[in-house]
């Protein structure tokens, strides 16, 4: 029966209290999308009082974010090969108010970006006829990125473009980082941890056997591997594997409320969201990412009444008995003009 509102959609992620169950995960370069940039997703956080998540390739400060959102923020780190800039940025997010820490694991390697490939996007911008003539074709977003100060990968050096960093970052990614690695970074951090990239159930009870909180399934929003598994497919495994009292959150394809709604279902305690919000954030700046956000709201909370279940925690516990999967379908697969839209899946 449909569940009588208001719906509690409260619970906890890295220990700390929020309000829903979901939250704009760390991008890269916001800069690129609207000139409030990472500001704009922190107040949009602050206003929903949810997680904030802060990349290390971020074009907004550490300090600069601390001030701007009081609730739970986790700072992503990538694996360096310099111990000493991997303690001078976790130094950073402890002075400015960042409760946890998310190691990415599955970005040790380069990963082929087609999409990126096709519309000629690379760093430092190549600025070809194409990309000239969308970005005549894009005056409001241009104007944006031409009347404003250059960007720079804050949290790394705030001296140097972002454009001129991207050989020291593809220098500093260190395949080589093993689980010896993650236990001196758990040292350095003495705090919550999660370990970004996970899907594989033996490499999560490995993670919580090295010292790590929290499992975030994910798979670098399928941009790495390519035929990598979907992120909701491999999440019961791990559940079934870590047992019922490890965090674990989720991000990878999640587009609407009912993503959220099924992946809680499945064995996830919060759920990480970043094309919607990076959508809102190129559309309207802070309103935008606040639309966002509260679009999906609506539409995990419909979910939730229409299921009835009244709360997070009762979606949690009757979340296997509510989830049915069908065969595949067309449905599956895009239309045949995907590849015109820039999608690089099959088609019909």
């Amino acid at each position: 029966l449909p569940q009588s509102p208001p719906i509690d959609m409260r619970t906890k992620i890295f220990g700390e209290d929020v309000t829903i169950p979901f939250f704009g995960c760390p991008t890269a370069g916001n800069r690129m999308f609207h000139w409030e940039g990472e500001t704009a997703a922190a107040k949009a956080a602050e206003h929903h009082g949810s997680l904030y998540g802060l990349s290390s390739l971020a074009t907004t400060g550490i300090t600069d974010i601390g001030k701007i959102h009081n609730g739970p923020k986790v700072f992503q780190l990538y694996v360096w090969k310099d111990r000493e800039l991997v303690k001078e940025v976790i130094s950073k997010a402890k002075e400015g108010g960042f409760n946890a820490l998310a190691l990415t694991v599955d970005f040790t390697w380069y990963g082929n970006r087609e999409r990126d490939i096709r519309n000629d996007f690379s760093i430092p911008p190549k600025y070809s006829v194409a990309q000239v003539i969308e970005a005549i074709n894009k005056p409001a977003w241009t104007y944006d990125f031409l009347s404003h100060d250059p960007y720079t990968y804050a949290c790394i050096n705030t001296d140097v473009p972002a454009d001129s960093l991207a050989a020291f970052v593809n220098s500093q990614l260190a395949p080589e980082f093993d689980w010896h690695d993650a236990e001196w970074l758990l040292g350095e951090w003495n705090g919550p941890c999660a370990v970004k990239g996970v899907v594989r159930p033996d490499d999560a009870v490995k993670a919580v056997e090295t010292g790590f909180s929290t499992m975030w399934v994910s798979n670098h929003g399928a941009r790495q591997l390519e035929t990598s598994p979907a992120t909701i497919d491999v999440l019961p495994s791990i559940r079934e594997a870590v047992g019922p009292d490890v965090e674990i959150i989720m991000d990878g394809g999640v587009q609407r409320g009912t993503d959220i709604c099924k992946a809680l279902a499945l064995g996830a305690d919060s759920v990480g969201v970043g094309k919607p919000y990076l959508y809102g954030l190129a559309a309207g700046g802070t309103d935008g990412v606040i639309k966002a956000l509260d679009i999906l709201k609506v539409e995990l909370d419909r979910a939730m009444g229409l299921l009835g279940v009244g709360s997070v925690d009762d979606l949690k516990k009757r979340g296997p008995g509510l989830i049915k999967r069908r065969h595949s379908s067309a449905r599956d697969y895009p239309d045949r003009y995907a590849y015109e839209r820039g999608y690089g899946g099959g088609v019909i």
